[in-house]
């Protein structure tokens, strides 16, 4: 029987999803948690590798099982062995042909940014920090840009090993809510790093060191090294995937932090 999962987790005490021999990941923890209720090894496989310290409010994943276990059993008798900071959000049996990764037509992020003067002290892991006033509507003028297919070099990490950097952006913006900015985007798929590679050069428009032209001009030079810095994993959220074909208990909801 294939399975399909909802997982939220934090990441800032893991070096992400994906399994690593020299340190804790979140694909370590799940396995190893429903491994104990299957009474067997589990495999899975995610819709989108998250990196150290990027956040998940809802990530899906896929585990095949002979075990005999209700969906309540999977969800309880895993939290119980799981750490405080990755829970279980459901698990439902799905199709042989359901892929966690390969059946998603989308998936969406969420960025998040406080603008203060002073750093948050129960938040600095949870969002990333600009003391310099941010005017996001620049920001989000800027990110319309990026709207529908192209070619995303110039927001694309080094060790990035897509064989394409082509991208379909559905949707982005950027929104103040008191001292908070949230850039959010939705896309086909994403390139190693590419929201927060996209989430840098927005943050140098929003302080005014850069301008609209300026995006623009780096996001046709398809370049790397004309983009800004890499934003901060602490501010990223990966949401939820998108799977047409399929019917998932889903219920991820964008993050507020207050």
């Amino acid at each position: 029987m294939r399975y399909a999962l909802g997982v939220e987790y934090g990441g800032t005490a893991y070096c992400g999803w994906q399994r690593q021999p020299h340190c804790a990941s979140i694909q370590q923890n799940l396995e190893a948690a429903l491994g104990f209720v299957a009474n067997h090894p589990i495999d899975l496989v995610c819709a989108g590798r998250t990196d150290a310290g990027v956040h998940a409010i809802e990530q899906v994943a896929h585990f095949d099982s002979a075990a005999e276990r209700s969906e309540r059993a999977w969800v309880l008798g895993a939290n119980c062995r799981l750490p405080r900071d990755i829970r279980l959000l459901w698990v439902a049996p799905v199709p042989e042909d359901f892929h966690a990764r390969f059946s998603a037509t989308a998936r969406a992020y969420r960025y998040i940014i406080m603008n203060t003067d002073v750093p948050s002290a129960v938040f600095h892991d949870r969002a990333s920090w600009e003391f310099r006033p941010l005017d996001h509507g620049a920001m989000h003028e800027c990110a319309q840009i990026l709207l529908g297919e192209h070619d995303f070099s110039s927001f694309r990490a080094v060790g990035c090993q897509a064989k394409s950097s082509s991208r379909y952006v559905h949707e982005i913006s950027v929104l103040r809510q008191g001292r908070l900015i949230y850039l959010d985007v939705k896309a086909n798929a994403f390139l190693y790093h590419m929201v927060r590679n996209i989430a840098g050069s927005l943050i140098a428009v929003g302080r005014g060191d850069r301008d609209v032209n300026w995006f623009r001009e780096v996001f046709e030079a398809r370049d790397r090294n004309r983009a800004d810095v890499t934003a901060a994993a602490a501010g990223l959220y990966f949401l939820k995937p998108w799977y047409q074909e399929y019917k998932l208990p889903t219920r991820a909801k964008k993050p507020v932090l207050f």
